[in-house]
């Protein structure tokens, strides 16, 4: 579908996520004929270094997709839902990290370690969906357990940084340090409160069952990409004071029988996982060693002592949720098609 060396445009290219995007297409050495890069007529116009060359930020508009092969969507789920489909219909496939299309049953919604088979399906341009961050961090981590016995039930309690906030969130945390150090009142634009020294719920919506948003994605996502609507899975977001990668509490109960020296063994060889596991040393996952990192952290590995033996297993992951959370997931799904038209 795609050619050797596409032309790549990235939407959303002057926030957060599309400047990882950019900065990882350029460390990947991923192979394209050129970059577009779009934005907001606001940013248009700034320019932007990549691979030595200086690249003008161009408006988004509906002709922006003229020769584009593959188009890759960071800029909300406003922009994708107008802006994909005509990407689609212009020739381009397109990989969209806004949560649009993510539930729709005609669009795939892929993490290439959990369910990137799906991908060899797709034989013309279409929109593939990239998942939640929390949802990414957490199956990278789960799926090998959950192919291996089974997960029955899946409780998540998750330390989301700033980053999954976007850009002017991690700004607003450092501005508040610098603020704190002063003695200044605090720059409270982001989230309406003191976001330094504390901990409170994901600022996402809550339902009438209590649920935010961000919770009910890591749900309903999870079941989506393991085809598996039995799984009961819960979870508890909150934000943390850190500037980038997520961490994850998760608590699993298997349908069949586990030890932990073989969850051990089976999360050792999973693809896109590091073990940070030393108890002598009391060094775990951390979201400052998971920041800026391409894997996934795993530590505090251990039998859940309140359920029969072999049933249950305690891990503690981290993430960085700009680059595998949500850009280098986005690529890495690209680059399952370069790669099969060069094998060809």
């Amino acid at each position: 579908m795609l050619p050797s060396e596409p032309v790549v445009a990235i939407v959303g290219a002057t926030g957060a996520v599309g400047e990882e995007m950019l900065s990882i297409l350029a460390q990947r050495r991923f192979p394209m004929q050129s970059v577009k890069l779009l934005a907001s007529k606001r940013s248009a116009g700034s320019v932007v270094d990549f691979r030595g060359r200086r690249l003008l930020v161009e408006e988004l508009t509906e002709d922006s997709f003229d020769g584009v092969h593959l188009a890759l969507f960071s800029a909300g789920k406003t922009v994708s839902k107008q802006y994909c489909p005509i990407a689609v219909q212009a020739g381009a496939l397109v990989v969209d990290n806004s949560s649009c299309f993510r539930m729709d049953p005609a669009v795939p919604l892929v993490v290439p370690e959990v369910n990137g088979h799906v991908l060899d399906r797709i034989t013309k341009p279409c929109i593939i969906a990239n998942p939640n961050c929390s949802t990414i961090i957490a199956l990278v981590a789960v799926t090998p357990l959950h192919r291996a016995v089974g997960v029955e039930r899946m409780v998540v309690s998750t330390y989301q940084a700033a980053s999954g906030a976007g850009a002017a969130a991690m700004k607003e945390l450092e501005t508040q340090a610098r603020e704190f150090v002063a003695g200044f009142p605090y720059t409270t634009k982001i989230f309406g409160r003191q976001y330094l020294f504390n901990v409170f719920s994901h600022n996402s919506a809550v339902g009438e069952d209590g649920y935010n948003e961000e919770e009910k994605k890591l749900l309903n996502e999870t079941r989506k990409m393991w085809e598996d609507n039995a799984v009961r899975i819960t979870a508890t977001c909150v934000r943390v004071p850190t500037l980038r990668a997520h961490c994850e509490s998760i608590n699993l109960t298997f349908r069949g029988s586990l030890k932990e020296a073989d969850a051990r063994d089976i999360l050792a060889m999973a693809p896109g996982v590091k073990i940070v596991d030393d108890r002598t040393a009391n060094k775990f996952p951390e979201p400052i060693d998971a920041a800026g990192g391409d894997d996934v952290l795993i530590g505090r590995i251990r039998a859940d002592l309140s359920q029969a033996p072999g049933k249950g297993i305690d891990l503690f992951v981290a993430g960085d949720q700009l680059r595998k959370g949500a850009a280098q997931n986005a690529i890495q799904i690209a680059e399952r098609f370069v790669r099969v038209k060069a094998a060809v």
